[in-house]
């Protein structure tokens, strides 16, 4: 596809957990070889407090971190993207921008940990289900051979790894 790094666009509704920690997973987990960003639909002021604070915890620079429109993304001046995944149903449903390039698409949904209710713990923990699942999908992603599957192959690769068992909210 291309010798320069895959840019990766992870989108979800606000742009505030899920697709955040999304982008922070394939900028460690790519090493160099994937480039993320992410996106939300209607996104909010900030990204949650406990997105942050779990990629602090995790040892991620959070430098990068900001909610912006999905709209960022589909000007002729924005990276031109190789791959974009919802993390969202939301998002998922909605009517996207046309991204330059015609990048390879994929539906990775997942709940979002922001509407978790209860204790400060089960937040939290929800949170930390949502990192766990999303770095065992980018794992999965980053390790296919890219440059010798065809388009549908791909394709069928990255449908199937977004059918992962959920994580439960």
């Amino acid at each position: 596809m291309t010798d320069r790094p895959y840019n990766v666009l992870f989108l979800c509704t606000g742009n505030s957990a899920r697709s955040l920690i999304a982008e922070a997973l394939i900028n460690r987990e790519g090493q160099g070889k994937f480039r993320g960003f992410s996106a939300g639909s209607s996104p909010g002021p900030a990204p949650h407090p406990y997105t942050l604070n779990l990629l602090k915890g995790m040892n991620h620079d959070i430098s990068f971190a900001r909610s912006k429109p999905w709209d960022e993304f589909a000007t002729p001046d924005a990276p031109q993207m190789d791959f974009v995944f919802t993390v969202c149903d939301t998002a998922a449903a909605e009517q996207c921008p046309v991204w330059p390039g015609q990048p390879v698409t994929a539906h990775w949904g997942m709940a979002d940990p922001v509407k978790v209710t209860g204790t400060e713990a089960v937040k939290r923990l929800a949170f930390a289900e949502t990192y766990r699942m999303l770095r065992s999908r980018i794992s999965i992603f980053v390790n296919l051979p890219i440059r010798s599957l065809d388009k549908l192959a791909l394709q069928r690769n990255l449908d199937e790894i977004g059918k992962e068992t959920q994580p439960t909210a």
